[in-house]
């Protein structure tokens, strides 16, 4: 997406976490997930907590949009403005051993309760993209959430930061995957580096692509 289209793309609001503050209820984390497709690595969720000054963040948070929407130059730039401003930031994993014993979806819930777990300060509500938690605690769930809001779009940022980071550094102690540039995800190149070397210790071993690598 060029950077003009980018420019286009409607912005996350304060509509559902305002509708909250509006109720005094005051620590509204929203929570998004990075990783939930790859093939490889942990799915990482991350928990933002922004404080309930409307135009103080519309101006602070002006660049933040839903991650997949961002250049990677822009998501690095944004994650320690988003670390300053936010009230609250929480990150929460899931191994690519705990993807393939309880599958993605449950993991996903796992990773995102261990960023609520992680938050400094308690969450009094919940923004989750698109999955219900386990909690509490009153929830809005919305598809697409990170492109919705601002707390979720907040959360995807830092999540996907910290997995891509995470990635980077997976390419220097197993070379030759490529990870550093697909971090994981599904690649003709990650395919042949499947079929030439077989899965390494952090591939989701019961995804089909990774599980019948011997045979592609």
């Amino acid at each position: 997406m060029s950077g003009r289209s980018r420019s286009r793309l409607p912005r996350p609001t304060l509509t559902e976490e305002m509708a909250f503050w509006r109720r005094g209820v005051q620590s509204v984390a929203g929570l998004d997930e990075a990783g939930r497709g790859a093939w490889a690595g942990p799915v990482v969720a991350a928990a933002v907590i922004l404080p309930p000054d409307p135009k103080g963040l519309r101006h602070g948070l002006a660049g933040v949009r839903d991650s997949k929407t961002m250049t990677p130059e822009q998501r690095e730039a944004l994650f320690p403005e988003i670390l300053q401003i936010a009230r609250g930031v929480g990150i929460g994993m899931a191994s690519p051993e705990e993807i393939d014993a309880l599958g993605i979806v449950p993991a996903t819930r796992l990773a995102m309760l261990r960023a609520l777990g992680a938050l400094p300060i308690p969450p009094e509500a919940l923004i989750v993209d698109a999955l219900t938690l386990p909690v509490p605690l009153p929830q809005r769930v919305l598809f697409q959430a990170d492109a919705r809001c601002l707390s979720a779009a907040a959360a995807s940022i830092v999540a996907k930061v910290t997995r891509d980071r995470w990635m980077t550094e997976m390419d220097r102690i197993y070379p030759g995957y490529g990870f550093a540039g697909h971090k994981g995800y599904g690649t003709p190149g990650h395919r042949r580096a499947l079929r030439i070397y077989g899965p390494s210790p952090i591939h989701r071993r019961s995804f089909a692509p990774v599980r019948s690598s011997s045979r592609l």
